[in-house]
């Protein structure tokens, strides 16, 4: 509860503030080369690309690494690198969710068709494969530890999606188990920002580290928010049905804890997907209760906590601030 209050006002102290504005100028450039990465001489590829990636999205994984950029001490003259940077793991993340839709045939995508629904999985297959291949165009001039960092994050992610369909409806998976599913599946690709940012910016190899683990903790605080929100959004605010993640026996936040202590809901999740409005929502009832969304909140205050303190090694400044605010507003997220 610490924590929590600690968070609280820190963010009321902030107001509204928009964590973009320190580096807005890096922002727009981002968008730009992005915008032009997407064009393909295939049409249908182009469409189905701005189809996704114009549609909306919180840019998060490139502000989060222009932050970490700047606030290394990262020079103007190298700010088309953390651009580069950027606009690459971007194109990865998007490439990600097209496949991540044919997997789950998932029919909505930030409240619309998603591409899957609309454009049919072989397209979409092939789209999300265009991204990956411009993303390491993009990679390709940087020196050979940074690529190894994005490739890495690539391994990990496909891993995580290995690992997902693995533990789909397992009955006896644990937190150790969802703790590694999202450190991989979502938490790579912030690590790897973190730790390319830094070293972009030329910081020393304990910061880049830092800034690593920074991410690391962040992207795992997203996907626990995330999880949450699942089970208490609204579709509007989701853009996807409420319990998708049930629906398709993904091992979830609310889930794993659930389970625990609920037979019934360890039962409902093993026989495969609610086989009816009735099932869903009585798990969906066992998901919300207090005690599971206490802890939930509080893993994710854990995760938060642990982020912000890798800001201890950053000199004051708008970055270091911007940087605090983005991570602690994750947790407002299911508020």
């Amino acid at each position: 509860m610490k924590v929590a209050k600690a968070i609280a006002t820190r963010v009321a102290a902030a107001g509204n503030t928009d964590p973009s504005l320190p580096v807005r100028d890096g922002l727009e450039q981002v968008a730009v080369k992005l915008a032009g990465l997407l064009e393909s001489n295939e049409a249908l590829v182009s469409e189905i690309c701005h189809y996704l990636i114009d549609g909306g999205g919180k840019r998060l994984r490139p502000l989060f690494i222009l932050l970490v950029f700047r606030g290394c001490g990262g020079a103007d003259k190298a700010l088309e690198d953390a651009v580069d940077a950027a606009v690459a793991l971007e194109l990865i993340h998007s490439a990600t969710l097209l496949h991540d839709d044919i997997i789950d045939a998932g029919m909505l995508r930030r409240g619309k068709p998603s591409a899957y629904a609309r454009y049919g999985p072989a397209a979409s297959l092939v789209a999300g494969d265009y991204l990956f291949c411009r993303a390491f165009e993009l990679c390709g001039r940087f020196d050979e530890r940074l690529v190894r960092t994005a490739a890495g994050a690539c391994i990990q992610l496909t891993e995580g999606e290995a690992m997902e369909g693995r533990l789909r409806h397992h009955p006896a998976a644990t937190l150790d188990d969802y703790l590694a599913l999202i450190t991989r599946k979502t938490a790579s690709l912030f690590g790897a920002g973190g730790r390319v940012a830094a070293d972009l910016a030329g910081a020393a190899p304990a910061l880049i580290h830092a800034m690593e683990q920074m991410g690391l903790a962040l992207g795992r605080a997203f996907q626990m928010v995330d999880d949450m929100l699942d089970i208490i959004g609204s579709e509007e605010r989701i853009g996807k049905p409420v319990g998708s993640d049930l629906r398709a026996g993904v091992l979830s936040l609310p889930v794993v804890l659930g389970m625990r202590t609920t037979p019934e809901l360890t039962a409902l999740f093993a026989n495969g997907a609610p086989h009816d409005e009735e099932e869903l929502h009585r798990a969906l009832e066992l998901m919300r209760r207090p005690a599971v969304r206490g802890e939930a909140r509080t893993l994710a205050e854990q995760q938060i906590a642990f982020a912000c303190k890798q800001l201890d090694g950053l000199a004051p400044s708008a970055y270091r601030g911007a940087l605090r605010t983005l991570i602690e507003s994750q947790l407002d997220r299911d508020s």
